[in-house]
């Protein structure tokens, strides 16, 4: 049954890079959603996103060989799971990249540190993994839920949102992202009405969204992402619950769930993200490249965070010369400034938590788009000092002091 479910979770396309007198060799792989809720968000689009970093890296280092390879966990922990033991026992990854789903991520975050490889999370978003659950094998790249709550929900609050009722995910991911808003809400003075949980991949959320409704909060937070999201907001539109005097509240909106809706139903959502295509000029080269394999579509924040977390380790492997240990490739990417075209200059904090800035951001009216994929408007941009939890505040074990 193992077999059968590795055999259909890997993906066929293998990269291989460098040159035959490589002297250090590289396996990584992308663990993600390749075919469900979340697969535009990742799935292959963060492959493709790899391949990218992966050969800018080996033209400019001809001693690294690099192969990459990509799975799908069906947002399953049991499956991620059997796939990270297979990758790390039998097929020498040395290193798992992306991963959306932070059940999943949690999973695969203690099977990487008991084998000592590297995890390198974009997609997922608990603010667990560099809290309680920190690891010093695991870095998280790109977005959290504290990033989330406290991008969004703080604007949304300070604006006279300052009553909420949650529909929310009910895994994880659903579960922090409503901890970490409501912890926002009430310490900006706001309230917390209620919540209602639905199971990851819901169809009907008419059930739920009455329950909003009838709450009489100002603000219905989504804790969702993906398609549930989607599929959210589509149904609050036909329930009119804008148009009753609620708003929406995307936590975890992305440029493809934006595409997906369409401006008219996504207009005037205010979201937070880290990474936006069009936000300059090297943000739109690499979409450029990146649509040669994806066209039509536009890179979320979680794929370019792939890219820019598959760049930096490559830079610590080439340091050390070799992704043998994992807690020494980590080690290293923390000792490393971050600096690469998509995110710029940066760190890793002790926690294992990327710091860059964030983009409170506003998605525009179907007038004011000039062109497919001019989806938002920038509201606010947080400095990297404050766009992430506070080091003291997570309780991270490997944190002294």
């Amino acid at each position: 049954m193992t077999r059968k479910i590795l055999g259909l979770a890997a993906l066929s396309a293998v990269l291989m890079s460098g040159t035959a007198f490589a002297q250090t060799t590289v396996k990584i792989g992308v663990l993600s959603d390749m075919s469900s809720l979340y697969s535009d968000i990742g799935g292959p689009g963060s492959v493709a996103a790899a391949k990218l970093a992966i050969a800018d890296f080996t033209a400019k280092n001809k001693d690294i060989k690099v192969e990459l390879i990509g799975g799908d966990h069906q947002n399953k922990p049991d499956v991620g799971s059997q796939i990270a033991n297979q990758w790390y026992d039998v097929d020498k990854v040395d290193a798992i990249v992306d991963t959306p789903n932070s059940g999943v991520a949690l999973a695969v975050n203690e099977i990487t540190r008991s084998k000592n490889k590297t995890f390198l999370v974009s997609g997922a978003a608990s603010s667990d993994l560099t809290g309680a659950k920190c690891s010093p094998n695991t870095i998280h790249w790109t977005y959290d839920t504290w990033n989330l709550a406290n991008g969004t929900g703080k604007a949304l609050v300070k604006t006279g949102g300052d009553t909420w009722f949650f529909l929310t995910a009910d895994y994880a991911f659903g579960h922090a992202l409503e901890r970490d808003t409501g912890a926002v809400v009430e310490a900006n003075g706001g309230k917390v009405l209620g919540k209602v949980r639905h199971p990851l991949n819901t169809n009907d959320f008419s059930s739920f969204l009455l329950q909003a409704q009838s709450s009489k909060a100002k603000v219905i937070g989504l804790a969702n992402a993906g398609g549930d999201t989607i599929n959210s907001i589509k149904q609050a539109a036909e329930f009119g619950i804008v148009k009753g005097g609620q708003s929406l509240a995307g936590l975890l909106v992305f440029a493809s769930d934006v595409a997906a809706l369409g401006l008219p139903t996504a207009q005037g959502l205010v979201l937070t993200e880290t990474w936006y295509w069009d936000l300059n000029d090297d943000n739109r080269a690499f979409t450029k490249r990146w649509q040669q394999e994806r066209p039509g579509k536009f890179p979320t924040m979680v794929q370019a965070g792939v890219y820019s977390a598959v760049t930096h380790y490559l830079k610590a492997v080439a340091e050390l010369k070799s992704a043998a240990d994992g807690k020494a490739v980590i080690a290293k990417m923390k000792a490393m400034p971050t600096d690469d075209p998509l995110f710029g200059k940066g760190e890793i904090r002790a926690d294992g938590r990327k710091i860059h800035p964030a983009y409170l951001l506003e998605v525009k009216k179907p007038e004011e788009s000039k062109y497919p994929g001019d989806f938002y408007k920038v509201r606010a941009t947080i400095p990297a000092a404050e766009a992430f939890r506070p080091l003291a505040d997570g309780k991270c074990p490997l944190v002294s002091g």
